[in-house]
């Protein structure tokens, strides 16, 4: 008896554990509040201070597998919160696995709106099904991506 007990306690905490371990994705709308306050944040602190404050590993700016990016109108990578080896470069030319030229779709946004696409998720090192918010600062672009639940 003592042992189908433990046996069926062990299930079930095995099960709980599984799925929380599943739902380490961050949501679209986290993604897009993170997304509308980083562009509020760069607006009042301007450029320096907040990609300073985005490219800060382990910063309020990462969150799970949200980071916050920033792209100039001219295509050159200004912050990357997961990727700092982009930042500098031209990423104007972009694509993701199936071709799609998701760069030039952030820098089409006027306002704030959504673009899909497939990229590397930082934490599983997978290339997933990802869907950011753009908005529109100026002469750059703030984004914030969601990885596939």
């Amino acid at each position: 008896m003592k042992t189908k007990f433990i046996a069926a306690l062990l299930s079930l905490v095995l099960g709980f554990t599984t799925t929380a371990m599943a739902n380490t994705n961050a949501s679209p709308d986290e993604a897009k509040a993170m997304a509308v306050k980083a562009a509020e944040y760069m607006q009042q602190n301007g450029d320096d201070a907040a990609i300073a404050a985005f490219m800060a590993p382990g910063g309020e700016w990462h969150d799970r597998d949200l980071y916050v990016f920033v792209i100039g109108n001219d295509g050159t990578m200004m912050a990357h919160g997961a990727k700092a080896t982009l930042v500098g470069r031209n990423v104007n030319a972009l694509k993701d696995v199936d071709g799609k030229a998701f760069v030039t779709e952030f820098l089409k946004i006027d306002g704030e709106d959504w673009v899909d696409y497939k990229w590397q998720n930082p934490t599983t090192k997978a290339v997933e099904a990802k869907t950011s918010y753009i908005v529109r600062v100026g002469d750059k672009v703030v984004g914030v991506g969601a990885y596939a639940q």
